[in-house]
């Protein structure tokens, strides 16, 4: 997914003392009239958890009535996307040739490394879109790996009051065998009515629990939807508790903490002011960079890159 922002700010991601919750904004997905999704990563408390950087949650939206999803194909480096539905289908197409589509419980994880650009549209059998985009910052040493996309059906693991199904990383015995290029942790967890869940997580891991729906506790503060809730590293355990008459549902990120300081701005992960500037320009440029999706069938061929500030990019501490 794209960061649509038309005067996106530079992020200096890396980690950060903040270990409360994060609320989200929500942001228009390509425009006033469309689909409104809410971002709880980067913030001003905190940009990142682990390696992951950015986090939408999106829907229940129905799109028999508004608009759907429909991003041109636009540009990325120096991460991966992490797509994962609860309802809804998305046509992915990327500039490494990859058509597929996003169903609910499947993992499409897409790798940009030094650059790719893909295309995202809801399909038109799906009448509600719900679900979350991820990315995660790829280390110095990997970040200009070449384009990849690993697809990957988690099985759903019973525990006690909960069900897992861990899409990256490893909880509760379940691994998922997708590669990811830092120790990693995605999972969505079901927490029955009124049960109270104890994971065991790895304390060199930083957590962050991102709320679909519940009414759920977590560190003593009970979340609103697409709430983030941190909790530092040095926990083996994690407890997050369901007081409401439903099953509650969320998002378990995890990682040890990101060791690298990244500028982000619109969809680029760089290290510098002169490293973004070249990849806005290239993409402006048509360059083979990005490469080209084809198939793609909406009105704008391509989603231009926002203009860049007047002054140079300069990280703002976390």
């Amino acid at each position: 997914m794209s960061n649509v922002d038309p005067e996106p700010d530079e992020v200096d991601c890396h980690a950060s003392r903040f270990t409360g919750v994060l609320q989200a904004r929500e942001v228009p997905l390509g425009g006033p009239r469309a689909m409104l999704v809410r971002r709880t990563l980067p913030a001003k408390q905190r940009s990142m958890i682990g390696a992951w950087c950015f986090a939408d949650h999106y829907g229940p939206h129905d799109v028999r009535t508004s608009a759907g999803m429909d991003v041109p194909p636009h540009p990325h480096t120096g991460l991966q996307t992490v797509s994962w539905l609860f309802e809804g289908e998305i046509e992915h197409r990327d500039s490494a040739g990859v058509h597929a589509m996003v169903r609910p419980g499947e993992l499409n994880l897409m790798t940009a490394g030094a650059g790719i650009c893909h295309s995202e549209v809801s399909t038109p059998g799906a009448t509600v879109l719900h679900g979350v985009q991820l990315w995660v910052a790829l280390p110095d040493s990997d970040r200009d790996t070449g384009r990849d996309f690993a697809h990957h059906v988690p099985e759903a693991v019973a525990v006690e009051g909960a069900t897992l199904r861990v899409f990256l990383g490893e909880l509760s015995g379940s691994r998922s065998p997708v590669h990811t290029f830092t120790p990693l942790l995605g999972a969505q967890v079901d927490i029955d009515p009124h049960a109270t869940v104890s994971l065991e997580v790895d304390p060199a891991f930083e957590h962050g629990v991102l709320l679909d729906d519940g009414h759920v506790e977590v560190g003593g503060t009970v979340l609103e939807r697409a709430d983030l809730a941190y909790q530092s590293p040095g926990w083996d355990r994690l407890q997050i508790a369901n007081h409401g008459d439903e099953p509650a549902r969320l998002i378990l990120l995890g990682g040890p903490p990101f060791g690298e300081a990244l500028l982000m701005w619109w969809n680029f992960v760089g290290r510098s002011h002169d490293e973004i500037v070249a990849y806005r320009q290239a993409w402006q440029d048509g360059a083979d960079r990005f490469g080209s999706v084809s198939g793609y069938q909406g009105a704008v061929a391509r989603l231009p890159a926002p203009v860049m500030p007047g002054t140079r990019l300069k990280p703002r501490v976390r």
